[in-house]
């Protein structure tokens, strides 16, 4: 029995390394042809570790591209004002939707999840002309906005279930001490659904800093763009691609997702879990 058992084991461990190994190689090709010259990438027989590894396309992407800092900083400001409108609209209507229970409670929340069933792109000439009748069309605000609203019906629902495992009984005594409706759910009630409020932001910055469709619609003006927009309009050429290069600005790229998702992943995964039990 205990050799079926230590067998079994071994099999689960064979076959959740090799999907391990699946899952991360693109990630280390990426890293690897970062440190190639630009002839090396292009062989034919591609090499899985480089024949004289080098810097040179660091050194060029931190010298001669200052436009990618500009999509960069961008995109920091974009993630960051989404990540933080989100929060706070989800946090009011997610307390709205658990504590004020009308007719139409359930077909809202119903409506919330449909939304999630449709893509991106389905919507973006509705966005798109609804954005320029504001005049919001190529500027920052707009595309916040529009991507607010995308990132909206999750996090509304997920800030629902933590409000929901909050005991009313919280809430009435603060109501007692003569606390009102505004000072109990900031004060009283926000504070115990912290978890809930980072996974919410978390959830937010990370779907924002990757986002291409909506950038790439809404803005036009380059000093505007965000990196996802801005690289693949500046670097991705239509007759050769500088993958050293391209690879540099990808690893550079994802690094702030790898320090935040390396720092905050035990409270966006505990608040995505807490946020899934009720009671």
């Amino acid at each position: 029995m205990k050799k079926q058992e230590f067998a079994l084991s071994v099999v689960k461990y064979v076959i959740l390394s090799i999907i391990l190994l699946f899952l991360l190689f693109p990630l280390y090709w990426v890293l690897i042809t970062s440190f190639k010259t630009n002839m090396e990438a292009y062989r034919s027989v591609p090499t899985f570790i480089p024949d004289a590894p080098t810097i040179e396309s660091y050194i060029k992407l931190f010298t001669e591209n200052n436009e990618f800092f500009v999509y960069y900083k961008n995109n920091f400001i974009v993630s960051g004002a989404t990540a933080l409108v989100t929060t706070v609209l989800a946090i009011l209507a997610g307390y709205g939707l658990s504590r004020f229970h009308f007719k139409w409670n359930g077909w809202v929340m119903a409506l919330l999840l449909s939304s999630q069933m449709f893509p991106v792109v389905s919507r973006m000439i509705s966005l798109y002309d609804l954005m320029n009748k504001m005049h919001l069309i190529n500027t920052h605000v707009g595309l916040i906005f529009a991507l607010t609203a995308a990132m909206l019906p999750f996090t509304v629902m997920l800030m629902a279930s933590f409000f929901d495992g909050v005991p009313r009984a919280v809430e009435e005594a603060a109501y007692v001490d003569g606390a009102t409706r505004m000072q109990v759910l900031w004060r009283i009630v926000t504070p115990l659904v912290k978890p809930g409020m980072l996974a919410a932001a978390i959830y937010a910055f990370l779907m924002t800093w990757d986002d291409y469709l909506h950038a790439v619609t809404l803005i036009q003006d380059d000093s505007l763009r965000t990196m996802s927009a801005g690289v693949a309009m500046r670097y991705l050429g239509e007759l050769s691609y500088d993958w050293s290069l391209i690879n540099t600005i990808s690893i550079v790229g994802t690094l702030p997702m790898l320090i935040l998702f390396f720092f905050f992943q035990k409270y966006m995964v505990k608040g995505l879990v807490a946020g899934a039990v009720k009671g």
